[in-house]
């Protein structure tokens, strides 16, 4: 694989930006590499800018469930632009995506635009706060939400990747009222609720991890949450900017059949734009201004560029009844398939699968369910088998705490093709 104008053109970045990227993530740090320059995408593919070509399974960390440029997308994108780009005034799109948003989500009775799912969980912790008259908020170990100061606290994403939980900048005073619980353990909760349970305004919770790779929470711990917020009166916040309509139509809030107080929403909606929402309860939101005392705004909130190239994509969806059918066959066909990869191969690996979203975590654990098996994850082994997976042309997440996702533009040939690499570079592993 020829990295020559990818690594000049990292050399070149260093020089004008922290670290030469905007976003941690896309560093390959964790993986001893150098990141790769992207030209374009198309379906399934992407291309670098040294003319190599991958399987794309981070589809831009989740957003692009229907593949790269599709055609209804770039056609929505193109026809709002050539009327403007941006107006810092209401549109109908607003107004179009709300009410898909709703239909799709029955908990969402009411929704606020904003332009990342950082500035979601932000305003909605606020919200939360401004609605209850409580300061302190619950969140869990290994989850991300954004880089705002509440959730910097144990986080996941790139925190995690970088050995950083708790980043520098952080006050004392902002941390005191971020209480941290573990992922999948009930009790941790409870005690919390019992300590503090007057106070807290909030839980906040990926409701199916993605940030420190594909966890599912067990049925009693979410219900458990569930109900301990409706008896002290604490706002349940599902943090689906990940998993919203990239699990289920209702997002995992309807594949888990647990009802949240606030949604945040992300990536899907903006079908690759910068986009986020926050919503829920009609009498919660209506404490926003300018309906209520709790003030939040943006002037980009609502584009019209991220609005309609959302509205193609959830059209998109809605107008095909057998989406979810064929992408659960195409995501539990490869996890098929790298299960049995890893049999073969005898090296000690977990893959956890929801959907369309997967994690192959190289650990000796029988099974990852919480935040401290995944810390047992052999990263060193990770990343030489993303760089061999590169070499293949097949582009996965750069960090062994990430999900990686399918997409409805993978075909049945990029499956098997994604599946017989993974077996030869195990075995190159093996030796």
């Amino acid at each position: 694989m020829r990295t020559e104008k990818s690594i000049e053109a990292f050399n070149r970045a260093l020089k004008s930006i922290p670290g030469g990227v905007n976003s941690p993530a896309r560093a390959f740090k964790s993986v001893g590499s150098n990141p790769l320059f992207i030209e374009k995408a198309d379906g399934s593919a992407i291309y670098d800018i040294d003319g190599n070509e991958f399987i794309d399974y981070v589809g831009s960390w989740g957003p692009m469930i229907l593949g790269h440029a599709h055609p209804e997308v770039v056609k929505a994108v193109r026809e709002t632009a050539g009327s403007g780009t941006s107006y810092g005034a209401p549109t109908i799109l607003e107004t179009q995506m709300a009410e898909l948003i709703g239909e799709m989500i029955p908990s969402v009775e009411s929704v606020r635009m904003v332009n990342s799912g950082t500035e979601a969980t932000m305003s909605a912790l606020r919200l939360a706060r401004g609605f209850t008259g409580r300061d302190m908020v619950i969140k869990f170990e290994g989850c991300y939400h954004g880089h705002g100061d509440s959730f910097l606290i144990k986080a996941g994403s790139g925190a995690l990747t970088h050995g950083e939980p708790d980043s520098p900048g952080i006050t004392k005073g902002t941390a005191k009222d971020t209480l941290t619980a573990g992922f999948n353990d009930t009790g941790s909760v409870e005690n919390l609720f019992t300590m503090h349970g007057d106070k807290i305004a909030a839980v906040i919770i990926e409701p199916v991890t993605g940030n420190m790779g594909v966890i599912e929470p067990d049925r009693e711990f979410i219900q458990t949450i569930r109900t301990l917020c409706t008896w002290y009166g604490a706002i349940l916040i599902f943090d689906e900017v990940m998993t919203g309509f990239r699990l289920a139509k209702g997002g995992a809030q309807e594949l888990l059949g647990i009802t949240p107080d606030l949604t945040t929403l992300g990536k899907i909606i903006g079908g690759g734009l910068p986009v986020g929402a926050y919503g829920g309860r009609k009498d919660i939101m209506d404490s926003l201004s300018p309906s209520g005392p709790v003030y939040q705004a943006g002037t980009l909130s609502g584009n019209p560029l991220a609005m309609a190239a959302g509205i193609a994509t959830l059209q998109t969806i809605n107008s095909n009844g057998e989406f979810y059918n064929e992408l659960e066959k195409k995501s539990a066909l490869l996890e098929k398939g790298l299960c049995e990869n890893l049999h073969k191969s005898g090296i000690p690996a977990v893959v956890n699968r929801v959907g369309s979203m997967f994690t192959i975590f190289f650990t000796s654990e029988k099974k990852v369910s919480a935040y401290k098996d995944v810390m047992t994850c052999d990263t060193e082994m990770f990343a030489r088998f993303i760089n061999l997976l590169l070499d293949e042309g097949v582009y996965m997440a750069p960090s062994q705490f990430e999900a990686c996702f399918v997409s409805s533009a993978h075909s049945e040939s990029d499956i098997r093709y994604t599946i017989d690499k993974c077996q030869k570079i195990l075995d190159r592993l093996k030796e």
